[in-house]
């Protein structure tokens, strides 16, 4: 049985992804640390990505990164402290 790009993202969009272990993870207005903090994701929070955009570069367990991840409407995280297994985008970008 063979999955369509269409479905496939829509199946990728909710899968969630861990935060990096022992991390209370800052939540962001926008792709950006200059952005403000709108809420803080407790230790071993796991995150749906809907889509992903360049921002503020960060480094992280996971790496230095300049992909920002969008979590929900007007929250993003970045992707440096996310475990997705990529170092590049895993979902579509940001529109």
């Amino acid at each position: 049985m063979s999955v369509d790009r269409a479905e496939e993202a829509a199946v990728t969009s909710l899968r969630y992804y861990s935060v990096a272990p022992g991390v209370s993870l800052n939540v962001r207005s926008g792709p950006g640390t200059s952005y403000n903090i709108v809420r803080v994701l407790a230790v071993g929070a796991k995150v749906p990505i809907f889509c992903q955009t360049p921002g503020t570069t960060v480094s992280g367990p996971y790496g230095t990164s300049k992909v920002w991840d969008n979590i929900d409407n007007g929250e993003f995280v970045s992707d440096a402290y996310v475990q997705t297994g990529s170092d590049g985008y895993i979902a579509p970008r940001c529109g």
